[in-house]
């Protein structure tokens, strides 16, 4: 399976993060990415918010 990514700069944010996150599994990804949803910008943990996650997961570019 290729890498996974996320990176908070995909979602309106008042913050402006600028954090990426990459794992090997959509799995491990969405748990670290609701994570920091969380604990850095105040979300509850919901199915919505996975969802949305979900959603703007990609995989890595090949460098």
């Amino acid at each position: 399976m290729a890498r996974q990514v996320i990176d908070c700069r995909d979602f309106p944010s008042e913050t402006k993060c600028t954090v990426a996150i990459a794992a090997d599994s959509v799995d491990e990804l969405l748990d670290v990415a609701v994570l920091h949803a969380v604990e850095t910008h105040g979300h509850e943990d919901t199915a919505e918010l996975r969802d949305m996650i979900r959603g703007g997961i990609k995989e890595a570019a090949l460098t």
